[in-house]
């Protein structure tokens, strides 16, 4: 019995373009000084290990970040309930 799905790749894409602000590597270059940002890096820790990492920058790997920024979850990092904007790359 095939699996019904209650909501679209597309569907899903699109309420989450909706509530993202999407900025340009010279916007982010910008704000990398603004106290109010944190730039949160998302990439696999080897990636980082490979690639460097942005100076300052907050490392919440991909598989865990619903976990790091949900309040209820026993994962939350508090960074993610300072109130400041996030720019994840």
């Amino acid at each position: 019995m095939p699996l019904t799905l209650r909501k679209s790749v597309k569907q899903l894409l699109a309420e989450a373009n909706a509530e993202v602000e999407t900025v340009s590597a010279e916007q982010s270059l910008k704000l990398k000084d603004d106290p109010n940002v944190v730039f949160v890096d998302i990439r696999d820790i080897r990636e980082l290990d490979r690639d460097g990492r942005i100076p300052g920058a907050f490392h919440a790997p991909r598989g865990m970040l619903e976990f790091w920024v949900d309040p209820e979850s026993p994962y939350y990092k508090e960074i993610f309930g300072s109130g400041k904007k996030f720019l994840f790359f």
